[in-house]
């Protein structure tokens, strides 16, 4: 049995991760923590933590993980660079999952976005669309950020130099170094996310759209069940599926 704690508790995939972690018996929550909460009364009864909180907290979340050598997943999203690196370095003490999306179907997406790139080549204009809920905080999501990511990567680019955040005004032809990012944001959206290849005469679309936050939480809770039994790490959800 693998008892967990999630933060976060009370936020949509907080709620989802409860109800979710029900269908699960390998897994037994221990924990529900949420603001005004002390995650250091009941840490001590984990073995993981998962941690879809507000970004803000990681870190603390991540400190009180390596002094207690308890695995950590983190889905949490919208660190800056000086927050994300002192978090990565505690991953030298303990077993880390952090992903921008637990969802099978989204790292499937990673998966392919790696292999089309590959395919199609540097004749194809890279753009990436993605749209949230109203009430979501941060922009790009996570999770497009890591297509960004991949798409820089597999074409051998500088993201910082290549993306692109929208387009307004006389911004000029399209360069094909560029990498499009557009963030929607309206209703009750749980998260679309599409990587458009265009080319003359023709153009690609790999799309995944959630209907239910339960296929991230069921993915967290089993990155959750996986780490508990690695060595100390920063791992990603590719890794947990097998995928790399």
């Amino acid at each position: 049995m693998t008892n967990l704690i999630i933060t976060g508790s009370r936020g949509r995939m907080g709620e989802a991760l409860l109800r979710c972690a029900a269908n699960h018996p390998g897994l037994n929550v221990v924990g529900a923590i949420d603001v005004g909460d002390d995650l250091a009364s009941v840490i001590d009864a984990a073995d993981a933590v998962i941690d879809f909180s507000f970004h803000e907290a990681t870190r603390s979340i991540a400190q009180l993980c390596a002094e207690k050598a308890k695995a950590l997943v983190i889905g949490t999203t919208g660190h800056d660079q000086a927050d994300r690196a002192a978090v990565e370095a505690l991953a030298a003490r303990i077993p880390m999952v952090w992903a921008s999306n637990y969802s099978t179907g989204v790292n499937t997406l990673f998966w392919l976005t790696r292999k089309a790139t590959e395919i199609l080549g540097p004749d194809f204009d890279l753009e990436v669309i993605e749209m949230h809920h109203r009430m979501k905080r941060d922009a790009p999501s996570g999770t497009a950020a890591t297509l960004a990511e991949i798409l820089a990567e597999s074409r051998a680019l500088s993201l910082e130099n290549a993306l692109k955040h929208g387009r307004e005004g006389i911004v000029g032809a399209r360069t094909r170094e560029e990498i499009g990012m557009h963030s929607l944001r309206g209703g009750d959206v749980v998260g679309d996310h599409t990587v458009v290849y265009a080319n003359d005469g023709e153009r690609l679309e790999l799309t995944h759209k959630a209907s239910s936050r339960d296929t991230f939480a069921n993915g967290a809770l089993r990155a959750a069940a996986w780490a508990v039994s690695q060595p100390a790490g920063l791992y990603s959800m590719q890794q947990v599926l097998g995928l790399e």
